[in-house]
């Protein structure tokens, strides 16, 4: 498959057909995409929130991992085994009351790795509240 051939359908089956029950458990929801990125909606969630409704790190550390392979496999035209090297997130202030949006770019992929990086915003009002840096590596 070309990357031209990739759909928000497509992608949206990835997420049933490559991740482990627990991720699939975070209901992400393909938005869009373009030529470098994802939008990959984030729902709301008591089971994803702690203490006063905020949206937990955890939650958002996993679904931007799993957006920036979504954003992998845009940028192929398909899945590409891939493993996490680093993800270095910065968390900026708490979400709460809101969906959340991520949206992950591809800044580089060769042979071997690929580097990227993910916003999160809340959906409703459109604030930055997490991102992250990452790298694969590309098997």
């Amino acid at each position: 498959m070309s990357p031209s051939a990739v759909s928000v359908e497509s992608l949206q089956q990835a997420l049933s057909d490559l991740f482990a029950p627990w991720v699939q458990a975070l209901n992400l929801k393909v938005e869009r995409f373009d030529h470098n990125s994802v939008t990959l909606r984030l729902p709301q969630s008591e089971q994803l929130s702690r203490v006063g409704g905020m949206l937990c790190g955890q939650a958002m550390m996993a679904a931007a991992d799993t957006a920036m392979v979504l954003a992998l496999i845009r940028h192929f035209g398909q899945f590409r085994p891939c493993s996490t090297v680093q993800l270095s997130s910065t968390f900026m202030k708490p979400l709460s009351g809101q969906d959340a949006l991520l949206t992950a770019r591809v800044l580089r992929a060769g042979k071997a790795m690929a580097f990227g990086e993910i916003d999160l915003a809340g959906a409703n009002d459109g604030q930055s509240v997490f991102r992250a840096s990452t790298t694969y590596a590309l098997m």
